[in-house]
């Protein structure tokens, strides 16, 4: 396993760091295309994402739906399928993540994101509906196969030529196997620890439950996905974020102080819980760009996927519903989740935790003189009295270091004696085994949410915590849902019909199996994959910008919406 972790590592490297050096730190490639792309089509389509938000509300309402135009599923419900992909442990889990290794100034940075994001879906999702494939008209809806297949591939493809198939063969591939990571590895994964951190069920447990939903839904094709998420995206939105605005709204006087911090930290970082965020804004920049990108998907080439499934002959009219997405889940949900982490406190604060020596949460560094902390690699053994480490790198859990060690979950017997990294063991001086040791550590990920929401709703009882369990399983199950559509096209697009079914078994395997990894492995495989299939896509809209701003300004001066409203 650590050969693998070595592995993951230096793929991750490779993928988000390479690039520009500026002021001694180094603007990965991935990062310039991103937001180079972004910036470039925001002025290319004269800030659409502003322009028209109003009218991608009033498509979505379904008011111009037409029934009787090509497709599998409804405006509504390729949006809800788009979402349920997007709105999930990108903003309960990614938000904590991002602040707790860049500080509060990451989140400045997926605002950033979401917003040059809002035009970039826009492009690529009109660019899939004008070049997807119908290949029958839809008189079966029913039909688990789906009648419509649509995303990148296609564009790519047909949009820039048949010479060009290569490359539309390498993102179906690459987004094929990102599906089973990023948009479900890290699902389960998360689902898993959220519950065996409140409930202390064995997280295997919990990934054969949750693979047993999501099995059930998707061997029923788009159209019972659809159905699904138009129920579950919006009504899990509205409990998370009734309990967030709650909690906001609890905290009031605290509103505008948080929006400062943020600001101020996105552009001067002192905060970096994790030490690597502390004065450097390139890093903090970085994270809010990482998890903006994990939690909204723009430029990503996957929601494209779903959105060419909706009903219509008006490739712009599912742009314009697609412009909401990076709206409603960063500038809106996930700026909730980090409102309340901020003005709770938790983000910097410590909880009583079992420390597992073996657990890819924990590992090791040393602590300099200011208090920043630099990777160690583990030492052969490391010698403890009295709770504190004697010499060499300090025990930590999630990159920070925990200050005391003890052997029992109330605290009271400090730890004494020799730490055994490569076994995952600790022997005390009268020769006691541990496998496990207890301290004061944070908290990151999921459960720091979970903390978050706790804290933040306690003056009315001690459930708050119960939101965020419930959210992240059905966040996490909801993207696992809408995910295995986006592979089972790249399977289809690659091999055909037959292969459909084969790749939704391994898919399921798949879920499972991620529920029973480290978060940290799961979570740099994931960003790896992530990091991989987006200059493909960003290529691709780049070269048909053009055709995207003239289909953009047919749509707006031929009106057709108005055809279908007086209906």
């Amino acid at each position: 396993m650590e050969t693998l972790n070595n592995v993951v590592n230096f793929l991750n490297n490779i993928v988000w760091s390479w690039g520009i050096p500026i002021a001694g730190e180094t603007i990965p490639f991935v990062v310039i295309a991103l937001l180079g792309t972004g910036v470039f089509l925001a002025f290319k389509l004269r800030l659409i994402q502003v322009r028209k938000l109003s009218h991608g509300f009033a498509v979505t309402s379904g008011k111009y739906d037409d029934p009787d135009e090509p497709g599998d599923v409804s405006h509504f419900q390729a949006l809800t399928t788009a979402l349920s992909a997007t709105v999930g442990i990108g903003n309960i889990a990614g938000v904590a993540i991002a602040i707790h290794w860049g500080g509060p100034g990451a989140l400045f940075w997926m605002w950033v994101t979401a917003f040059f994001g809002m035009g970039l879906k826009y492009a690529e999702v009109t660019l899939a509906q004008h070049f997807r494939q119908v290949e029958k008209p839809d008189k079966d809806p029913t039909a688990w196969e789906g009648s419509v297949s649509g995303g990148p591939m296609y564009y790519i493809e047909r949009g820039l030529g048949a010479s060009w198939k290569p490359m539309a063969m390498f993102f179906a591939g690459a987004l094929m196997f990102t599906s089973f990571l990023t948009g479900n590895g890290v699902q389960s994964n998360t689902v898993a620890d959220a519950v065996h951190t409140q409930f202390g069920l064995p997280v295997w447990l919990t990934g054969l439950v949750s693979a047993c939903i999501v099995s059930a839904v998707i061997l029923g094709g788009i159209s019972r996905i659809g159905k699904v998420t138009g129920i579950l995206a919006p009504a899990m939105a509205a409990i998370y974020l009734a309990g967030a605005t709650v909690i906001v709204m609890m905290n009031f006087g605290e509103i505008m102080p948080t929006f400062g911090l943020i600001l101020s930290e996105a552009f001067n970082p002192t905060a970096g819980v994790a030490g690597t965020g502390t004065g450097a804004i390139l890093v903090t920049l970085m994270w809010g760009v990482r998890r903006g990108l994990f939690s909204n998907e723009a430029g990503q080439g996957s929601a494209p996927i779903a959105h060419a499934a909706a009903k219509t002959d008006e490739p712009v009219s599912e742009g314009v519903v697609a412009l909401l997405e990076p709206f409603i889940d960063t500038i809106v949900i996930c700026t909730m989740t980090g409102l309340v982490i901020l003005m709770t406190g938790v983000w910097n604060s410590t909880f009583p935790t079992e420390l597992q020596l073996s657990s890819g949460d924990s590992s090791y560094v040393t602590v300099g003189a200011d208090g920043s902390a630099q990777s160690a690699d583990a030492p052969a053994s490391i010698r403890v009295e009295d709770g504190h480490v004697v010499d060499g790198p300090q025990l930590a859990w999630h990159d920070v270091a925990v200050d005391r060690l003890f052997v029992d979950a109330t605290r009271s017997t400090p730890f004494s004696g020799t730490i055994a990294p490569g076994d995952g063991t600790a022997t005390g001086t009268d020769s006691t085994t541990y496998t496990a040791l207890f301290g004061e550590a944070v908290e990151t990920g999921a459960p720091l949410t979970q903390q978050a929401f706790r804290q933040g709703l306690s003056p009315l009882g001690d459930w708050g915590h119960y939101i965020v369990i419930l959210s992240v399983i059905l966040f996490g199950i909801s993207t696992a849902i809408s995910w295995s559509y986006y592979g089972d096209r790249c399977a289809n697009y690659m091999f055909g019909k037959s292969a459909i079914m084969p790749y939704k078994v391994a898919y399921i395997v798949a879920h499972f199996l991620g529920a029973i990894v480290s978060l940290s492995f799961v979570w740099t495989l994931g960003d790896v994959a992530l990091g991989i299939v987006i200059l493909p896509n960003l290529i691709a809209v780049v070269m048909l910008s053009g055709l995207v701003v003239k289909l953009t300004n047919s749509y707006f001066e031929r009106k057709p919406w108005l055809k279908n409203a007086k209906r």
